[in-house]
């Protein structure tokens, strides 16, 4: 179960880095594909409705009681996590504005998207340092079953609905590095 959180881990941020790279076409002054943009936030939203939340829960609770000396990191965790939520939103409205034709300060754009894209890679840079150790050294693997029972359950068919939904996407994530975060 570690080993898939740490996939979900390394694709999160391949989906970063997709956006990243838009990001950095705005800077340049050009138009990027919003269309890919729209892909990549619709999945991420998905994601974090659909598996990360069921997820986090477990997670928190069982270091709530096993690893109570973590307990700021875990709260700090799942808030930093929760605020994502909102940023990403707003981004999809604004990038839902932008594909109607609507007029948009990109300036402002770029810069909220960046902002959110360091708030996220900062998120799986704890996960990665502060989560993935002490799910290694406190959860069972009654624990790791647990949090394995807390996917949504048909979890894989959800993938394989995405996957076929967002084509452009897995286009562009077709041998996308895993980039440092």
């Amino acid at each position: 179960m570690l080993n898939q959180l740490r996939l979900d881990h390394a694709n999160m941020a391949r989906l970063l880095h997709v956006l990243q790279l838009k990001q950095k076409t705005l800077a340049l002054g050009e138009r990027p594909n919003f269309k890919l943009m729209r892909e990549v936030v619709d999945y991420i939203l998905s994601y974090m409705d659909g598996f990360a939340a069921p997820l986090e829960r477990v997670c928190v609770e069982r270091l709530q009681t096993q690893a109570p000396e973590h307990l700021a990191l875990t709260e700090q965790m799942a808030n930093d996590y929760r605020e994502l939520k909102p940023r990403l939103l707003r981004l999809s409205d604004d990038i839902d504005m932008i594909l109607m034709d609507n007029v948009l300060p990109m300036d402002r754009f770029a810069e909220d998207l960046k902002d959110y894209l360091e708030a996220h890679r900062a998120y799986l840079r704890h996960e990665r340092e502060g989560l993935f150790p002490l799910i290694d050294e406190h959860f069972s693997p009654e624990d790791m079953e647990e949090l394995r029972q807390a996917l949504p359950e048909g979890a894989e068919k959800e993938l394989e609905r995405l996957q076929e939904a967002y084509p452009e996407l897995y286009a562009e994530l077709r041998g996308a590095d895993v980039p440092a975060v």
